[in-house]
C-alpha cells in the first residue's frame, strides 16, 4: 500500500525537493509513497489569490488567514480522511522518534507549512490538526520542516531500507545516542579503532556500544538520559508495587 503524503503550502515547487532523489527517491519511483502539494492559494476567493492579513491587536508580519486555510484542510480531508494533518509550526509539540513511526505506520499524512507570522489560532479549534515542532529553531516556513518529517517517516516504510532491522539501533529508537562508528582503515593519523570491535567477540562489543550509548546521552544529552533513567526505574518500581498487592 502506498504511503500518501499531501502538503497544503504556498510552494509546491518545493517537494518532493531533495525527497526525490536517494532512498526516497527511488521509495517513490516504487510507489512505496507518493506526494502530493496542494497551493494554499487555489483556495483563495479575491482576484489577488490572498492568503493572509494583518495581526488582529497589531504588529509585524502577516497571518495566514483561517477561511482560506480550512476549504484546503477540507479538500485534503476529503481527499485522505483517514490520515493524520500535521501543522508544522515552533508553537507546536517537538517531534519525537516514536511519534514518526506511529505516522509511518499511517496510510498517509498531511502536513501543512506556516509563513509569515503564522496560522490564525482559530483553524486548530475548528479542524482536527496536530501541531509539530522540528526543535527549538525558526524556518523561513514550515517546507524545510515538511521535508525533514517526510524524510524521517519515508526511510521507515517497508522495502525503503536496505535491511529492515536497519533503523532499530539508531539513535532515538530506545531512548539514547547510537553508539560511535568506525570503519576501515585500522590506523588512520596515528587514530585506532577500539579493540573490542576488532576482537571477533559480540557479546563483549554489545555491552561496549551499550556502555558508550549511555555515556555519550549523559555527556550530550542530559535531558535524554534523564528520561531514560526515568524509564528504567520506573518499571522496576511498578513490579515492587504489584508483589506487595
Amino acid at each position: 500500500m502506498t504511503f500518501q503524503t499531501q502538503i497544503l503550502t504556498l510552494y509546491p515547487e518545493m517537494f518532493p525537493g531533495p525527497l526525490g532523489v536517494s532512498l526516497a527517491g527511488r521509495a517513490m519511483e516504487e510507489g512505496i509513497w507518493s506526494c502530493s502539494p496542494i497551493h494554499i492559494r487555489d483556495f483563495a476567493t479575491d482576484k489577488h489569490r490572498t492568503v493572509d492579513d494583518t495581526p488582529a491587536g497589531g504588529g509585524a508580519g502577516m497571518v495566514l488567514k483561517a477561511d482560506i486555510l480550512a476549504t484546503a484542510v477540507d479538500h485534503a480531508l476529503a481527499a485522505q480522511p483517514n490520515a493524520p494533518i500535521l501543522a508544522m509550526t515552533p508553537r507546536g509539540k517537538p517531534i519525537s522518534q516514536a511519534r514518526i513511526r506511529e505516522l509511518a505506520a499511517c496510510p498517509g499524512v498531511t502536513i501543512i507549512c506556516g509563513r509569515f507570522e503564522g496560522f490564525d489560532e482559530r483553524i486548530f479549534d475548528a479542524r482536527p490538526i496536530e501541531q509539530v515542532s522540528m526543535g527549538d529553531i525558526i524556518l523561513s516556513g514550515g517546507e524545510i520542516g515538511a521535508l525533514m518529517l517526510l524524510d524521517a517517516c519515508i526511510r521507515l516504510l517497508p522495502g525503503v531500507m536496505g535491511a529492515a532491522s536497519s533503523g532499530n539501533d539508531e539513535s532515538f529508537e530506545h531512548g539514547l545516542l547510537e553508539y560511535p562508528h568506525y570503519t576501515r582503515p585500522n590506523d588512520w593519523e596515528g587514530r585506532t579503532i577500539p579493540e573490542v570491535l576488532r576482537s571477533g567477540d559480540h557479546a563483549k562489543i554489545a555491552a561496549w556500544r551499550k556502555q558508550r550509548a549511555e555515556e555519550d546521552t549523559r555527556l550530550r544529552r542530559p535531558d535524554l538520559w534523564e528520561r531514560y533513567n526515568d524509564a528504567r526505574v520506573q518499571p522496576a518500581s511498578d513490579a515492587r508495587r504489584k508483589n506487595k498487592d
